[in-house]
């Protein structure tokens, strides 16, 4: 079963960390790099996704006072170890982003959206990047999500020392087509 647990410095996060490290995963190889490079943000959540008790995945939420008091950016450190996620695993781009068959839709953005609110600013940044998947999400995930309204580009900005794109979430967008697919389920 899948669980999301609020991150905590109690979870052991080793072979986590060593996976994503041998993935390139930079972002999230290590506590340093994936939780306490957001120490300074004003306000801040992390979970980690769990398969079976077994920490498989990672998803930030976090203010983004760039944009404004109300705002947040959501899916920061977003990863998912495939080979450890059991039945869901890897599936096609298309039926996975269009029908919201993966996990970002399934529970990371969710748990972000509940922490933060629903009446905030919501925001997904992506960017060029050859870490990770990182392209993937810039040139594919969002832009697909923006074809049905559910993500807006709202430009770029210089953030964290990278020129980034800042997509704004329509929550209640979100929530109807995400109500038209098959839920997975969380434990």
């Amino acid at each position: 079963m899948y669980k999301m647990i609020p991150w905590s410095s109690d979870i052991d996060l080793t072979e986590f960390y060593e996976v994503a490290q041998k993935k390139g995963f930079l972002n999230n190889a290590s506590q340093k790099a994936m939780i306490d490079c957001f120490n300074n943000e004003r306000e801040k959540q992390f979970w980690i996704l769990h398969y079976n008790n077994r920490p498989i995945g990672s998803v930030g939420c976090h203010s983004l006072d760039i944009i404004g008091e109300n705002a947040y950016r959501i899916c920061a450190r977003n990863c998912v170890l495939a080979e450890l996620a059991g039945e869901h695993g890897m599936a096609t781009r298309n039926n996975a982003i269009r029908k919201h068959q993966n996990f970002t839709d399934q529970y990371y953005i969710p748990a972000c959206i509940e922490w933060a609110g629903r009446n905030k600013e919501l925001y997904i940044s992506s960017n060029q990047s050859t870490v990770a998947s990182q392209r993937l999400v810039h040139n594919i995930y969002c832009p697909t999500h923006a074809e049905v309204g559910i993500l807006k580009n709202t430009g770029e900005k210089e953030y964290r020392g990278v020129k980034q794109t800042f997509w704004k979430l329509n929550v209640e967008k979100f929530y109807e087509s995400l109500n038209n697919y098959p839920k997975w389920i969380l434990s």
